[in-house]
């Protein structure tokens, strides 16, 4: 069993062929990391008749990109109108205005080019915990409701209808997203990138990034590349040159268990219109169903140093105390990654040096952000975009304070969460 990439692993097509690299390779733009971002800002690169190099330490959809749960959001977790007191109000209303439309953007990808992700474009449901719950996504509601969103408040009957269980008391509808299967969607992206030019090299850990006169080098155990730009594309699993993308980042730990195929009667019962769904409380539940009828539940929490049975033990009983029918019914995949969290909850756009640039930090919204971001990182590259209407600022990556502290005591912390509340 997987305890990586699990059911997506098991249930994705398979990748398109690719090498190590070898000897050295002239492109015009050098991409680290074959997730979301770096092979949608390939793509776009290579639709613009660029060349480009996505440069792979393990394998395509390695990180965030082929462990995630598969929601296709729109925004981010901060509440809408915080962004602009954040990044100030230009900045702020560009990063809801493109990460708004962030699910569209990968459905249309999707459609262009023809790839097998079992998509579900019926919306997500956020789910109320408590009055604290309603509340917040009253806010949710009218804050997006104000920008033009299709979102809307449901009230516990029709929350009950569309989840198909009483367990909560309100939910928000956001007819803008959808899910996906995230493993199948990034390899998709991929083939999309070498059928329209772009290079494709995995199991090349990059060793060196270095100057070679008015260009840059980037160096493999195998080989390099030789480019006018690089792009950064590593976010929470950077490690190498530049690896400040993984240390101004806390990394929190999240799983995910998917059930066997459920019986027929019980597959109509829940989530009955395909939304995805997760709810308030500090300690989320996710939960969605893919193409063969498994129900997929996860939780923050990581499956390892003897935790990986508590969680388990916690996934049980908290699914079947919404899904009652589910009772006696276990899990035949688990796997768990890491989310890389800033200190306000919001992605970076850095400039590490004259035509290196990356975005990072999309705090447990890869999908549809990273999708966007590549294709904004392309256009700025590529000279359409000039870096005063970027949506996000320029900033100087530091490292997080206290950060090995803090994913010490998430990870400990979900753990007795889910151990006590596995005894009540």
């Amino acid at each position: 069993m997987s305890l990586t990439h699990g059911l997506w692993q098991a249930t994705a097509p398979d990748a398109p062929h690719t090498a190590t690299l070898t000897g050295d390779v002239r492109v015009d733009v050098a991409i680290v990391g074959a997730g979301y971002t770096g092979l949608s800002a390939a793509l776009n690169l290579a639709e613009r008749g660029l060349s480009v190099a996505v440069i792979e330490a393990k394998h395509i959809g390695f990180g965030g990109a082929g462990r995630n749960v598969g929601l296709v959001n729109a925004g981010m977790w901060v509440m809408p109108d915080e962004l602009p007191k954040v990044l100030g109000a230009v900045h702020g209303e560009r990063l809801l205005s493109v990460l708004g439309d962030g699910p569209q953007e990968v459905f249309a990808r999707v459609a262009k080019h023809n790839i097998d992700c079992e998509l579900q474009t019926a919306g997500t449901l956020h789910c109320a915990v408590g009055l604290s719950g309603i509340k917040e996504l009253q806010q949710r509601a009218q804050q997006w409701q104000a920008r033009g969103a299709a979102v809307r408040l449901l009230d516990a009957a029709e929350t009950a209808q569309k989840m198909g269980s009483n367990a909560y008391p309100a939910a928000l509808l956001d007819l803008r997203a959808g899910t996906i299967q995230p493993l199948a969607y990034v390899r998709g992206l991929a083939r999309a990138a070498i059928e329209a030019g772009a290079k494709v090299f995995t199991g090349s850990p990059v060793s060196a990034i270095e100057a070679a006169g008015d260009q840059w080098r980037v160096v493999t155990d195998g080989g390099s590349v030789t480019a006018n730009w690089v792009i950064m594309a590593t976010d929470a699993y950077a490690k190498g040159p530049w690896d400040i993308i993984r240390t101004e980042q806390v990394h929190l730990p999240y799983f995910n268990m998917a059930t066997i195929p459920l019986p027929e009667d019980i597959r109509r019962s829940i989530l009955r219109q395909g939304q995805g769904a997760w709810d308030t409380a500090e300690v989320l539940s996710s939960f969605r169903m893919d193409a063969q009828g498994r129900l997929v539940w996860g939780s923050v929490g990581a499956l390892r140093h003897g935790a990986r049975g508590v969680h388990r033990e916690w996934a049980k009983r908290a699914m079947t105390r919404v899904y009652p029918q589910l009772k006696g019914i276990g899990f035949e995949h688990e796997w768990f990654g890491w989310i890389g969290m800033t200190d306000d909850n919001l992605p970076r756009f850095h400039r590490f040096a004259d035509r290196a640039v990356g975005v990072s930090g999309y705090n447990g919204r890869g999908i549809a952000p990273g999708t966007v971001m590549g294709r904004v990182l392309a256009e700025h590259v590529a000279g359409d975009l000039h870096a005063d209407d970027l949506p996000l600022p320029v900033t100087t990556a530091k490292s997080a304070d206290l950060r090995a502290a803090k994913e010490i005591y998430y990870e400990a912390g979900a753990a007795m969460l889910h151990a006590v509340e596995h005894r009540l």
